[in-house]
């Protein structure tokens, strides 16, 4: 029987020896895990404990064209991430253009106070895919609609559009110094909104506003001035 089943004596003396060399790196990672606790702790960045806010602007490519966006520019969530998009849309406060997408707190006891003009101005980027620009339309399509001109003391240009065009109920604005265009709808039911457009690259920069404000429409100007600059970097 002996002969047929060898025995193997070095069996449990082999598996003694490695449990002899588990044991001490057993203990040793368990002395040496107090330490590495301490070093993380020590080199650990700074800005992980002090729980900072997003980044202060954020590239967002639109059309291709390279745009550096304020954190809390963004009105919607889904956004607010760098990279590729088609397109992003923006508020900031307005004159201050101080970026804040915070809705305001209405409550019913200061509903009535609430109920006022709006204090943002809205930008919206996104790709034109070689669409017609904004200058095209000002040159070659507006014209085809417009019913008269009048002109203000200020130096701002009003053009009503034709009641019967794609633009009835409209009103062109133009305005120099700074440069200004912006149509706009007619107050009615609900206050009049202008949009003015911009190109840049493979974007187009679509500013909305409150009518009331074309009475300002030089800070309106200027205010999509340096929201431009800001966004783009342009000088």
């Amino acid at each position: 029987m002996s002969l047929l089943f060898p025995t193997h004596p070095t069996t449990r003396p082999r598996r003694r020896h490695r449990r002899n060399h588990v044991v001490p790196m057993l203990i040793g990672a368990a002395l040496a895990a107090p330490a590495i606790a301490v070093v993380a702790y020590l080199l650990w960045p700074t800005w992980q404990s002090q729980k900072p806010g997003d980044p202060d602007r954020i590239p967002v490519s639109v059309g291709a064209t390279l745009f550096n966006v304020p954190t809390h520019a963004f009105r919607r969530k889904v956004q607010k991430h760098s990279g590729p998009q088609e397109r992003v849309d923006l508020s900031y406060v307005y004159p201050s253009l101080e970026a804040s997408n915070l809705p305001r707190h209405v409550s019913v006891e200061n509903f009535d106070e609430n109920a006022q003009p709006i204090d943002r101005i809205f930008v919206s980027i996104s790709a034109h895919h070689d669409a017609t620009s904004p200058d095209t339309r000002l040159r070659t399509i507006y014209p085809r609609y417009i019913d008269r001109a009048t002109s203000s003391e200020d130096g701002l240009t009003t053009q009503p559009f034709r009641d019967n065009s794609p633009y009835s109920n409209e009103d062109l604005f133009l305005g120099t110094t700074p440069a200004l265009v912006a149509r706009c709808t007619r107050d009615g039911a609900t206050p009049g909104m202008c949009m003015s457009e911009r190109r840049i690259g493979g974007a187009d920069l679509i500013f909305r506003f409150p009518r009331s404000w074309v009475e300002q429409w030089r800070d309106v100007g200027n205010a999509m001035d340096r929201l431009t600059t800001q966004l783009s970097g342009l000088r």
